[in-house]
């Protein structure tokens, strides 16, 4: 089974939305990011049986955040198909001016979902070190997604029960660093995802990204640890299903 964790599904993005998901042999977990998109999430899981979402609030989105936006999580967090919070977490690549700032809104998320004992979906952007200094002080599961710090940082968050997002960047020829911690870490860490509409993977390098790519996501990971995809597949779709508590037969 195909299981994109993290993709963002988007009308704006997509003129075949319902194509594309039509089209994806296996599930989607629909990313939100800020209000607008949290909504659509919701409206999306709500109308696709394939489709599942995180409900979050993303560090580029903190000046447009107010009280509502943390009054919508909580009053939606507990649908069924809401699966995480997310996407979280610290990005200081575009703006490293407003640190306190970003660190308190995505304390207040991972106080969210400890309250209703949710996974959390991160987002951590030349920011590794403070992430997890902020989360291992919380008892929470999730992923890292889209990973891109060192093998070292991996494995410690790995010990705190994380796992590793690895996305279509990892097909790339100048990705060495996330190949070789696909190398190192062990399956059982690894969730596979796409973050469609971008990042697609070789050999679509340029073009906007679906969720039916995961599948070459999944076949890099076998070439790079020398296995069959059907492990691939079968051990990251088991990963997804144990860390979002998705009901679903493998």
């Amino acid at each position: 089974m195909l299981i994109d964790t993290h993709c963002h599904l988007s009308y704006e993005d997509y003129e075949n939305l319902d194509e594309i998901i039509k089209n994806m042999d296996g599930i989607m977990i629909a990313s939100g990011c800020n209000d607008k998109t949290n909504k659509e999430v919701l409206e999306l899981v709500n109308n696709y049986d394939n489709v599942y979402g995180t409900l979050g609030l993303h560090p580029e989105e903190v000046d447009n955040i107010d009280k509502d936006s943390f009054k919508f999580l909580e009053e939606n967090i507990n649908n069924p198909k809401i699966v995480a919070i997310g996407e979280i977490g610290l990005d200081y690549y575009w703006v490293s001016d407003n640190k306190e700032k970003q660190q308190d809104i995505f304390k207040r998320q991972l106080d969210i979902a400890t309250k209703y004992n949710k996974s959390i979906v991160v987002h951590s952007r030349e920011a590794i070190q403070d992430t997890y200094d902020i989360l291992k002080q919380y008892k929470l599961k999730g992923s890292l997604h889209c990973f891109s710090s060192s093998l070292e940082m991996a494995k410690e968050f790995i010990k705190l029960g994380y796992k590793i997002g690895v996305g279509g960047t990892v097909t790339f020829k100048n990705s060495k660093k996330l190949q070789e911690i696909v190398k190192e870490i062990d399956l059982k860490d690894i969730l596979l995802e796409t973050d469609s509409p971008y990042l697609s993977p070789e050999p679509f390098r340029g073009k906007k990204n679906n969720p039916s790519n995961t599948y070459y996501v999944a076949l890099k990971i076998s070439q790079l640890k020398s296995i069959d995809i059907k492990e691939v597949l079968d051990i990251t779709s088991s990963n997804a299903i144990q860390l979002f508590d998705l009901n679903l037969q493998k």
